[in-house]
């Protein structure tokens, strides 16, 4: 008898472990309020800072790196992903470093995109539109200044853009609803070869397997008409 009472002990924590990693994404009613709040700028265009080989960059925090980066790369236009830091105060962060929170920087992506394809505006409408915008210093089980939401602007242009989107937002679900920093950019730092790919590459990580496909899908299921072909099935 001890032995089943301290199986089931077991078992029962390891549910209850397993259930804190679970993802928590925002409620059906807030994600349909994001969505017609993301409808009404769509007369927003432009504000892409386009560089001398006709590409533009922008940069994006939203939780773990590893999820965001292979929602971006799932995105018509955007022709690579790359994930690392910004948002800080100290030079050459690494993951361990920035982990402490410690390093005041933010798991963050730096998107390469053609500007013939995809603006900046829609960027910031995946952005929104792909993560829990209500939640504090985090998404889902990331807890944490590390994981934090910023959304990064170089121009007054997409400070402009950013801000009404975020209005949009607030009005819809109460004024400072949205948890996300609005910052002017700085710099980039990249990651660590291993975090590069890291959700297409391993595929059955626990990790990937149980928060980031899942919050993949559920950006699919929002905005398919933004995918390229190859991510338009799981």
């Amino acid at each position: 008898m001890k032995k089943l009472i301290g199986f089931a002990a077991v078992l029962f924590a390891t549910v209850a472990m397993m259930n804190a990693l679970k993802p928590k994404p925002q409620s059906p009613e807030v994600t349909r309020a994001v969505s017609t709040a993301l409808k009404s700028t769509s007369s927003l265009r432009g504000g892409d800072v386009v560089g001398e080989d006709g590409k533009a960059r922008a940069y994006f925090a939203s939780g773990c790196f590893w999820c965001v980066e292979a929602i971006y790369e799932s995105v018509l236009g955007v022709e690579e992903s790359i994930s690392g830091y910004s948002g800080g105060r100290t030079e050459n962060p690494t993951y361990a470093s920035s982990n402490t929170g410690l390093t005041g920087h933010a798991e963050a992506v730096e998107i390469i995109y053609d500007p013939q394809v995809v603006d900046f505006a829609t960027l910031v409408d995946v952005y929104f539109g792909s993560q829990n915008v209500t939640q504090q210093s985090g998404q889902g089980p990331d807890r944490g200044s590390q994981y934090r939401s910023i959304v990064f602007f170089q121009t007054e242009t997409q400070e402009q853009i950013i801000n009404e989107k975020v209005d949009a937002i607030n009005e819809q679900l109460g004024e400072g609803s949205v948890a996300a920093e609005v910052t002017p950019f700085e710099k980039f730092w990249v990651g660590e070869d291993y975090h590069q790919n890291y959700e297409r590459l391993n595929p059955n990580d626990p990790y990937v397997r149980t928060v980031s496909i899942p919050r993949l899908n559920r950006f699919k299921e929002s905005f398919p008409h933004l995918l390229k072909a190859s991510a338009q099935h799981p």
